[in-house]
């Protein structure tokens, strides 16, 4: 694999501060230069990145992948292809597979998996609990051992505060944070969307912000009690908001993450039940969305996931309250993110591509989310300028479950490379 040298572009650095036009050369794997003028030495393939934008690769920390078991939905390597193609150069993907990802031999599978793909980077998370049952803790250090990087039972909350204690003390001795699905399963028990007007008009039932703000209160809790990381996922209410952000102002070991959908979207996406609207937790209100943007700029949320959720086709034509929760949002988070956080005058360009990468890696402990000379070479090169429309159908993912279809976006990768291999690519003039 010859040198790669990323040349004339904007290159931004959230992890240090570093914002200008320069080139980035990447050579056995690694980033080795950052800086102006690098020349074209002999053997190295070079791509004239002028006018776009140049940065860490982008980590997302939450991805369901559904192999082993659901492979007509998505496998490790569509799943890493997807991510490439939305300029992820990592992501963490969830257990609830089936079986569930709950031991060392379940977690090395999705290593060897991910190894022979090519793509993105994909690191496990194994679970909290046997079979994702809330009842036995899994053998944690094992699975940490064999390559995850932290645990979680998402798809499902760890309703049981005991094992939840006991996951965040024995999590410590590995330094590896607990993700937890914030959710009372006794209040959203049948909940299909939101409680609120919309769920009233439609006569579905809804499940309660409470439903998520009590457990997002017990986890700070049990983060103080024990002093464990935890992670809370997809925050969805101003509610929990300000919860985590008091967390954070007493300095308690809490970070979250909010999606694309949940600070872009309001629960009257699911008018005329359309259930590429449906997810766990539900879109909320118009407050809600103000208060997630608002957490992401003043750092109270930490980072965005994707929460990329692949369903078949047929599972989401279903009665509303019949079909599955979750949507599909590694190819749009970024030009999501952009345009409505960007464009929208929320974050800066560098903030949003430190909540999209330097920040989840440094939460994870992953390597990446900097262009620091040294480390490996998992870069993205990103076209803010050109506009864009969803079309599932040119999806690399499997599934084409998103309710972001025919929405026109700014902001998407045109070139991902993962360890100096340059795993998507689209539209990027070649040097002569």
């Amino acid at each position: 694999m010859p040198p790669l040298l990323l040349r004339g572009g904007r290159v931004i650095d959230p992890s240090r501060g570093f914002d200008q036009t320069a080139d980035v050369l990447i050579q056995d794997g690694k980033v080795v230069a950052v800086g102006s003028g690098l020349g074209n030495p002999d053997g190295v393939e070079v791509r004239d990145v002028a006018g776009r934008i140049v940065a860490p690769g982008l980590v997302d920390v939450h991805v369901h992948l559904r192999e082993p078991g659901d492979e007509d939905e998505e496998t490790i390597a569509t799943g890493a292809r997807a991510a490439a193609a939305g300029g992820f150069t990592a992501v963490c993907a969830m257990p609830n597979t089936d079986p569930v990802t709950d031991n060392q031999a379940a977690v090395g599978f999705i290593v060897r998996q991910w190894v022979r793909a090519g793509f993105a980077r994909v690191y496990p998370i194994g679970a909290v609990s046997v079979g994702q049952r809330g009842e036995k803790l899994a053998e944690m250090g094992e699975m940490v051992g064999a390559g995850a990087v932290a645990v979680s039972d998402d798809g499902r909350p760890v309703a049981s505060s005991h094992l939840m204690r006991t996951a965040l003390e024995y999590a410590r001795t590995f330094d590896i944070p607990v993700a937890d699905h914030c959710e009372d399963p006794t209040l959203a028990a049948g909940g299909a969307m939101h409680e609120g007007l919309v769920a009233t008009r439609l006569g579905l039932k809804g499940i309660p912000a409470a439903a998520e703000e009590i457990m997002v209160a017990r986890d700070i809790v049990l983060a103080e009690l024990t002093g464990g990381r935890v992670h809370l996922c997809h925050l969805s209410t101003r509610g929990s908001v300000e919860l985590v952000r008091r967390a954070k102002e007493r300095g308690l070991r809490v970070t979250a993450e909010a999606t694309p959908h949940h600070f872009t979207l309001t629960d009257h996406a699911c008018e005329d039940y359309d259930t590429h609207a449906k997810m766990n937790p539900p879109l909320r209100e118009a407050a809600d969305v103000a208060a997630l943007r608002a957490a992401l700029k003043d750092g109270a949320i930490d980072c965005i996931a994707s929460d990329h959720a692949p369903h078949a086709y047929d599972e989401k034509e279903a009665a509303f309250d019949e079909a599955p929760f979750g949507i599909v949002g590694l190819e749009t988070a970024l030009g999501i993110a952009y345009t409505e956080l960007v464009q929208g005058g929320v974050l800066t360009l560098p903030e949003l591509l430190g909540r999209m990468s330097t920040e989840p890696a440094r939460i994870f402990g992953l390597q990446g989310g900097t262009l620091t000379p040294g480390v490996p070479g998992d870069v993205c090169v990103l076209d803010v300028r050109d506009a864009w429309t969803v079309d599932p159908a040119r999806f690399h993912s499997k599934s084409r479950n998103t309710p972001f279809a025919g929405r026109t976006l700014m902001g998407r990768a045109v070139l991902t490379v993962v360890a100096g291999k340059i795993v998507h690519e689209a539209a990027v003039t070649r040097a002569r």
